[in-house]
């Protein structure tokens, strides 16, 4: 049921809210305190659709409500109101998660037009909640991350120990909750730490807690990350940065399973999977006598290369709609689109900070973007100044390097890939410099006519231009 509620301790603003409500048909009910609307909050099996609320209230505020309701319920919309329009009351209505704010006195039609739009984004939230839930842990259909897709698939059933190698914002952690959601252990705790964020003489009792009196503070027994994660995953992020004397009690639990608190003369029984991952080359750090070979080797028992975002640039487009879709989401507004020309020119670019700097960028442009259609004009300064992906002096080195990498890990497919790869590349500068005019793009690279439409459909590009028109439909007035 559609129901709003009004809470406000003025009678005749309640009465004036009430009126424009039921001409329209929406239902509602009224509250004149804060505290009164809680505890109807508490009692019904069902919250209101939205919540219309005045600011200043004796008792708790409008924003004491705002808080408490998103605490219980964080879709529902609120709608702030007040009579005294500051810049302090709106900043802290918007922070604490408010749909709108409302300044008094108001024109009634305006606050009506309000509520149905709060109706109809709680109806999408809940819509979009569902679709969430039912979404892709991981998204990519480049090659590289195909192979990331299919060795989740077969470690399914395994408690084997796994270390993922990725560059900073590739998503390890990501890969690694994929990779506990889809073990047997997926009901028990997944725990995760950062070894290189946590000073090294508080690392030790992070991982492994401490008894009471162990050291100077501790004033209580705590219980480390291995007990917080028995029976189920334990995540090592920036392993490579663990200092040496905890290297050397962390072998000691993988090969024994058993370790002992700070302080503590008990051994401790420890059930739990390790996924470890680094952004470092492990086997230089073993050479440098920075990282034990022995640990290396308890770790590196499956390991998974997780691609850095400028070897899987087909996939931007992806990313892109997806976070787009994300931000708009947790911002409570409607989703920017985005044209083939700025998504073009993104994948052009390096992203070093990888998939975080590309989630990143999303969220800044559905803030900052002026347009409903972002265009490359609308990119940070930065981003507009920035070079494209760095490219070989000599191409036909890079071209060799994927050539090495696929005769390894692809046999028998190294030349139909290459070949894919670099007619799709081609055909889509062309296609760009064209604005999309087969033709003009077929006269460009030498080719006939026949022969762009017949690579463009067994490239599969036809459906990535389908999306992009249909974007661009979706953006027409």
């Amino acid at each position: 049921m559609n129901t709003v509620w009004i809470i406000d301790d003025d009678r005749s603003i309640r009465w004036v809210l009430e009126k424009a409500l039921g001409r329209e048909g929406i239902d509602h009910a009224s509250f004149s305190s804060a505290s009164d609307a809680l505890a109807e909050l508490e009692r019904t099996p069902q919250p209101p659709a939205a919540l219309l609320s005045d600011i200043r209230m004796p008792g708790e505020s409008g924003l004491d409500l705002l808080q408490k309701v998103k605490e219980r319920h964080p879709q529902l919309p609120v709608i702030i109101m007040t009579a005294y329009s500051d810049l302090d009351s709106a900043v802290a209505a918007f922070q604490g998660g408010a749909f709108e704010y409302l300044p008094k006195p108001f024109d009634v039609d305006q606050a009506v037009a309000l509520v149905r739009r709060a109706l109809e984004q709680g109806a999408h939230q809940n819509g979009a909640a569902e679709e969430t839930s039912l979404a892709p842990e991981i998204l990519g259909q480049a090659p590289a991350m195909q192979e990331v897709f299919r060795a989740i698939g077969r470690l399914a059933h395994s408690h084997a120990t796994v270390l993922i190698n990725g560059e900073s914002g590739s998503g390890k952690e990501l890969v690694a909750r994929a990779l506990h959601r889809h073990s047997p252990r997926r009901d028990a705790p997944f725990i995760a730490i950062n070894t290189a964020a946590i000073p090294r003489d508080l690392l030790e009792s992070e991982l492994f807690g401490h008894e009471r009196g162990a050291f100077t503070g501790a004033a209580t027994q705590r219980r480390g990350r291995f007990e917080q994660a028995d029976g189920g995953t334990l995540f090592l992020d920036e392993i490579g940065d663990m200092p040496a004397e905890l290297q050397t009690r962390l072998l000691r639990v993988l090969s024994d399973g058993h370790f002992y608190r700070v302080g503590g003369q008990q051994p401790i029984r420890a059930n739990v999977r390790v996924i470890a991952a680094t952004h470092q080359d492990l086997e230089e750090r073993v050479r440098q006598g920075l990282f034990r070979e022995d640990l290396f080797h308890r770790l590196n028992v499956i390991r998974l290369r997780l691609p850095p975002l400028r070897e899987r640039h087909e996939d931007i487009p992806l990313l892109v709609r997806h976070f787009l879709q994300k931000s708009a989401q947790e911002l409570g507004v409607e989703r920017k689109r985005i044209s083939a020309a700025t998504l073009e020119y993104l994948q052009s670019q390096a992203f070093p900070g990888n998939v975080r700097q590309l989630e990143n960028l999303c969220h800044w442009l559905t803030v900052m973007a002026p347009a409903q259609v972002i265009e490359v004009a609308d990119l940070p300064p930065e981003m507009r100044e920035q070079p494209g992906r760095e490219t070989p002096i000599n191409w036909t080195e890079g071209l060799g390097a994927d050539a090495d990498r696929l005769i390894a890990s692809h046999p028998g497919e190294v030349f139909d890939r290459l070949t894919r790869e670099v007619e799709r590349t081609l055909i889509r500068r062309a296609l760009a410099a064209t604005g999309g005019r087969r033709i003009e793009a077929a006269q460009l690279l030498g080719i006939g006519r026949n022969t762009i439409s017949r690579k463009i459909q067994e490239l599969g590009m036809d459906e990535e231009r389908a999306a992009e028109a249909e974007e661009s439909g979706r953006s027409a007035p």
